[in-house]
């Protein structure tokens, strides 16, 4: 898969990593670049292709695969964090999550898989995260919703690998982006994150791992998870 000459569209492309991957995509000579939001009018990145794409609304999907009828990369950026926890937290915002990052991510592929297959194959990146492998209080519902995507981005890159098409999965820990504005811990620059996503996908990468932190909470799985959890795990007593 090779970046210049394509034509790549990405979801949640008004702000952080997807305003940053449509203007990477561009400065690598994509072809043309589909920047797609729910508010599309908030675009303000020179160069590309505005289209209205809600992830949780299949019509919205459906009529923008009728449009960008010649995409060749789909880049499932679009993302949601509300900050619910699972027993407690509000069920609408849980299912905001699911909706968002697991039927909305599946409802782009299968929309876009044909378009892909007609055009010779290409390329899927659905951006994942770090939490598709763990969670931690005030984050059960996202870290639910990145780890039924995980599995989703597995299963359809089964199913796709005959049809000629590459799906790739893209792990980072907290990006210094708009929705991490409030998390005070280390976070990894937007152009390196991106960077490495589209290096991968260029070497045929089906997992992109970016930072440290991603990389050691991939380890931790294959170890008893009360080493990773420690005492958080027990019950207080």
């Amino acid at each position: 898969m090779k970046i210049s000459g394509s034509v790549a569209l990405v979801t949640g492309a008004n702000r952080g990593l997807g305003r940053r991957f449509a203007q990477d995509l561009l400065e690598r000579g994509a072809s043309k670049v589909y920047a797609t939001a729910r508010t599309p009018e908030r675009i303000d990145l020179p160069g590309v292709e505005t289209l209205r794409i809600d992830v949780t609304d299949p019509a919205s999907i459906e009529a923008a695969a009728a449009v960008a009828s010649d995409v060749t990369l789909l880049v499932n950026n679009a993302g949601v964090s509300t900050g619910a926890d699972l027993v407690r937290g509000d069920l609408a915002d849980i299912r905001r999550e699911i909706d968002t990052h697991f039927w909305g991510t599946l409802g782009m592929v299968r929309a876009f898989a044909p378009v892909l297959e007609r055009n010779g194959g290409g390329a899927i990146l659905n951006v994942l995260s770090a939490l598709s492998w763990f969670s931690y209080p005030g984050a059960g519902a996202y870290g639910a919703a990145k780890a039924a995507s995980w599995n989703l981005t597995n299963g359809v890159r089964l199913e796709l690998a005959p049809r000629g098409t590459l799906v790739t999965g893209l792990h980072l820990g907290a990006a210094d982006t708009d929705m991490m504005a409030d998390y005070a811990g280390p976070k990894v620059a937007p152009a390196e994150v991106v960077r490495a996503a589209l290096d991968g996908i260029e070497a045929d990468a089906i997992e992109v791992v970016v930072d440290e932190w991603s990389a050691h909470v991939k380890a931790s799985l294959a170890r008893d998870p009360g080493e990773f959890y420690g005492a958080n795990a027990r019950p207080a007593v």
